[in-house]
């Protein structure tokens, strides 16, 4: 009977340590994972919905254990996002910041923390210690939408009114300036270099007078409206533009979402065959409508493309140890203008 009682508080013994094993066989296969937090500033909108989307699939396909914290517009929650990151000793953090000036403490105290940072989306500040930044090319894709619909109007007059996100922004800017500069550059029939400092000359009139124009292109624009980013906003501030501004053939806009909002005013003031040209942004809707012809062009603002590189860089740094000092300031995406012509071959990058 004693020997059947050993046997079984044996094999008992035998089975707990073969549990105990497989156990710590599991916790050290997690403790591998590459540990990555995503510091949101918000999600507030289609895009950044997606852009956290498609973080989680490439961290996913990477195998890589993965964190999300939205700080909902709040840069003090936002610092606290990176604190409880730098606490929980992750390997890498993506950021995608509020203010840039805001956020360079914590960015600096992950750094010396040993944890890189990557932000993504939205640029910070120079003397931030992070790694690089990741967004798409504002200014090319602005320049090349810019491109095509100079193409489109030939000589004929472009009478705009241009939407803008909010003042002090820098892609707000550069994707306005790149859309003068293409338009510009090609109404003109003039070098890229000459068409950039045109449109500085034409983004200085327009930010001190609230108009500008260049004659010898034929084009105007006689107000700008600050639309918030959001369709609603967007509305508002076209309304207002529209009212005061008779024969437009053109609504510019920084994103989609305004130019959404200027449609609706539009419609409500009885207007029509007014053109709808975003420097930047890549929301579905918008590519639909550029199919039905009602929407001339985007440019490609992809938050899966945002996402891709930024994962791609965390892997060569994590996993390749490329050195995180090679890598420039900023890291862009490729710049496209989406017209009716590519829409369906950029349609799965959108948002």
């Amino acid at each position: 009977m004693k020997k059947k009682r050993f046997a079984f508080v044996c094999a008992l013994l035998a089975m707990c340590l073969l549990v105990a094993a497989c156990g710590n066989a599991d916790d050290a296969s997690q403790g591998d994972k590459v540990k990555v937090g995503l510091a949101m500033k918000t999600q507030d909108s289609p895009y950044f919905v997606t852009l956290v989307e498609a973080v989680k699939k490439y961290a996913k396909e990477a195998n890589w254990d993965l964190t999300v914290l939205d700080a909902n517009g709040d840069v003090t929650k936002e610092a606290a996002n990176i604190e409880a990151f730098i606490a929980q000793g992750k390997d890498l953090i993506l950021l995608d910041a509020i203010e840039p000036d805001a956020v360079v403490p914590s960015i600096d105290k992950a750094a010396e923390a040993g944890i890189g940072v990557i932000n993504i989306d939205s640029g910070v500040s120079e003397e931030a210690n992070n790694i690089t930044t990741v967004y798409s090319d504002n200014r090319q894709n602005g320049r090349l939408v810019g491109l095509k619909y100079a193409e489109k109007m030939g000589d004929k007059e472009i009478k705009a009114i241009v939407l803008s996100g909010a003042k002090g922004n820098v892609a707000g800017y550069e994707r306005r300036t790149g859309l003068f500069a293409g338009i510009i550059e090609g109404k003109l029939d003039v070098s890229e270099k000459k068409a950039w400092k045109l449109a500085e000359k034409f983004e200085k009139e327009l930010s001190s007078k609230g108009k500008a124009s260049n004659s010898e292109a034929k084009f105007s624009v006689v107000g700008q409206g600050w639309g918030a980013w959001t369709e609603e906003e967007g509305m508002k501030a076209a309304e207002d533009l529209i009212t005061a501004n008779s024969g437009l053939t053109t609504v510019l806009g920084e994103n989609d979402q305004m130019l959404f909002g200027a449609m609706t005013a539009l419609k409500n003031a009885g207007q029509k065959d007014v053109d709808m040209v975003a420097g930047a942004d890549g929301a579905k809707k918008a590519f639909d409508l550029i199919k039905e012809g009602n929407y001339f062009a985007t440019g490609l603002n992809s938050p899966y493309l945002v996402a891709e590189k930024g994962i791609e860089i965390g892997k060569e740094i994590l996993e390749e140890d490329k050195d995180p000092e090679s890598y420039p300031k900023v890291s862009l995406t490729k710049p496209v203008a989406i017209t009716k012509e590519n829409v369906d071959k950029y349609y799965e990058k959108g948002f």
